[in-house]
């Protein structure tokens, strides 16, 4: 089971297991302000499961400019969408190919399918006829949230805000 921690401000902060979570109450370091029907069974207590928890002390986490694009980031980003032609995407693509002089950048790499990318080659989307059904850019900041808030489960619902979760 995953648990929700929620910073000082109320903000998702990550997803942790529901053991890490139990710990992180029983060191008086989180509140729970949610919890799972199945308790947690020690050889002594019985520890109701955590759900969400509230951190006690606000963590200041370094925001970033993003990183350089992983095939992983690229299809969370695209939300494994084809950019072509919008069925499921499991690669990734140069739209200017690096063969023409494309680069690796947020703005040059689309998810893919594979007919797709087999049809585009080298080929640039002027040659082929193509239109991109999305504009490839740097992700936004909802993305670097932990991957579980992409389909958060019921229980989370109430303490997550609605413009930091992915459209």
């Amino acid at each position: 089971m995953r648990t929700l921690v929620l910073n000082a401000g109320y903000e998702p902060l990550n997803v942790v297991t529901s053991r890490r979570a139990a710990v992180l109450v029983m060191r008086g370091k989180a509140s729970v302000l949610a919890e799972d029907g199945l308790p947690i069974v020690a050889p002594s207590v019985l520890i109701p499961r955590p759900a969400v928890i509230l951190l006690h002390q606000y963590v200041r986490v370094a925001r970033r400019n993003p990183g350089p694009p992983s095939r992983r980031s690229v299809l969370r980003r695209d939300r494994k969408q084809c950019g072509y032609c919008g069925r499921s995407a499991a690669t990734v693509d140069h739209v200017i190919p690096k063969s023409r002089g494309g680069d690796s950048s947020w703005e040059n790499l689309l998810a893919c399918c594979g007919p797709c990318n087999v049809r585009k080659g080298d080929k640039t989307l002027e040659q082929l006829g193509w239109n991109l059904l999305t504009t490839p850019r740097v992700p936004p900041h909802h993305m670097w949230l932990p991957a579980e808030l992409d389909a958060p489960r019921e229980i989370w619902m109430p303490f997550l805000d609605s413009t930091a979760l992915p459209a």
